[in-house]
Formats: structure tokens, C-alpha cells, sequence
């Protein structure tokens, strides 16, 4: 990703709908006006998302925060399960549709990654097709190509002597319900609670649907234990 602003980078793909972050700002007139003006004087990184998702209501711009701090994580995710090319607006498309339930948000939940990765989660669904293309073809291809480095990394999560063409092939034969919270873990990096919380499911068919989904994918390795991936912790 360039130097782009986030604002610019998420106008982008909505350009006919002009940048969000040039929405009005309310007026300075909020009982809360100066405990929101000290948390902004504070590092983002002290800040929480959900206070920070607070103050963009008042002032949309704060929205950029969110976007600087978990972009990459999102389109990585993205870019993993789509390739590259539709990683770019499935990332983008994200933080718009985030942009605009912000003022849905639960502000009890001081992090804001669940909810983004249960977003982008919806979003790739859409694309379910292209993803199940992408795992097929890549357990056709001996040899990682040059801009898929995603793709070496996926596989020594699993186990240092899967090579990657026999997991995609797995992947690609795991149900989509079962995959999703596999890779919400293995690859977004969210334990079961936060995958559950990402998908709106509990817990417990969580942890059900990732037993289902490590034992396809061992059965689908040979008995290979896929030692990291699928992992609530």
C-alpha cells in the first residue's frame, strides 16, 4: 500500500459516493466535548477502539484510526483467501461498510477486530466461488508463485512438512461454514470467543465447527496434524 491517506485509500472504491470522511461534523456543543478532546490528545495506540469509534460519530475523520491500525491485517486476511486483486476492494469495501455502522457499534467491546473481521468474513462469502478457484488451482501449482508469499506462510503454520498443494487441496474440501471459523482463527488470528462474537455464533459451535473442520483437514493431509492452524488460543 502507498503513502495514500486512509481517507483517500477508502474513497476509492466508492468514488462516485465521495470520501466518508468529509461527512459534517456535529456541533461542539456535547457534554462529552472535553473528555472526547483528552482522549484525542492521547497516542492512538493508548486510545481503544471503541472510544475511538465513539469520537468518530462526532467527528468521522476519527474513523481513520481504525482503518490505519487493522488495513493490512484485513486485507492480508482477504488477500490469503481471494488473491491480491480482489483483496484491494474486499479490504477497501470493509472499512466503508464499518464507516457506516459505526454508530451501531457495541461500545463494550473495547476491540474493534471481530467486528471488522466478521465484515470482511461476509464480504469474501460473497466471493465464495473465486475462493474455492484460488485453493483448486493453487493444489495444481507445484511452486509458489512470486507474488503469493501468502501462500508459503499458510503452510508452515499448519505443519513445517505440509507443502502448500496438498492444503489448499484440503482447504478447498472443507464446507465453507466449518472453513471460516478455521481461518478466522488460523489466519485472522482471533481466538473461538472473538471468531464467535466475528460470525455471531456461540461458542460452543465455534469450537464444534473447528473440531469438524482440523479433523477434514488432517484426514485430507494423511493424518498430518495441522499443529497451529485452527488453534482457539
Amino acid at each position: 500500500m502507498s503513502s495514500t491517506t486512509a481517507g483517500e485509500t477508502l474513497a476509492r472504491p466508492s468514488a462516485k459516493e465521495g470520501n466518508p470522511f468529509k461527512l459534517r461534523k456535529a456541533d461542539n456543543d456535547t457534554k462529552d466535548l472535553d473528555m472526547a478532546a483528552m482522549t484525542r490528545a492521547l497516542p492512538d495506540q493508548e486510545v481503544s477502539d471503541a472510544a475511538i469509534i465513539e469520537q468518530s460519530w462526532q467527528d468521522p475523520e476519527r474513523f481513520a484510526a481504525v482503518f490505519d491500525r487493522y488495513y493490512f491485517q484485513i486485507h492480508g486476511f482477504a488477500a490469503q483467501r481471494l488473491g491480491p486483486s480482489l483483496a484491494d476492494d474486499v479490504a477497501a469495501e470493509t472499512f466503508l461498510v464499518a464507516f457506516d455502522r459505526r454508530d451501531r457499534y457495541d461500545l463494550s467491546r473495547a476491540d474493534a477486530r471481530p467486528w471488522l473481521y466478521g465484515i470482511v468474513a461476509n464480504l469474501i462469502a460473497r466471493h465464495h466461488r473465486a475462493e474455492a478457484r484460488r485453493y483448486r488451482a493453487l493444489s495444481r501449482t507445484p511452486s509458489a508463485h512470486a507474488d503469493d508469499g501468502h501462500a508459503d506462510q499458510i503452510a508452515g503454520r499448519v505443519d513445517a512438512q505440509v507443502q502448500r498443494v496438498p492444503l489448499m487441496a484440503a482447504l478447498a474440501k472443507i464446507p465453507r461454514s466449518h472453513r471460516e471459523v478455521l481461518l478466522l482463527i488460523a489466519w485472522g488470528g482471533l481466538n473461538s470467543e472473538e471468531a464467535a462474537e466475528a460470525l455471531g455464533l456461540t461458542s460452543a459451535a465455534v469450537r464444534t465447527r473447528l473440531h469438524r473442520a482440523r479433523k477434514t483437514l488432517r484426514a485430507s493431509l494423511n493424518g498430518a496434524e495441522p499443529t497451529t492452524a485452527g488453534k482457539d488460543g
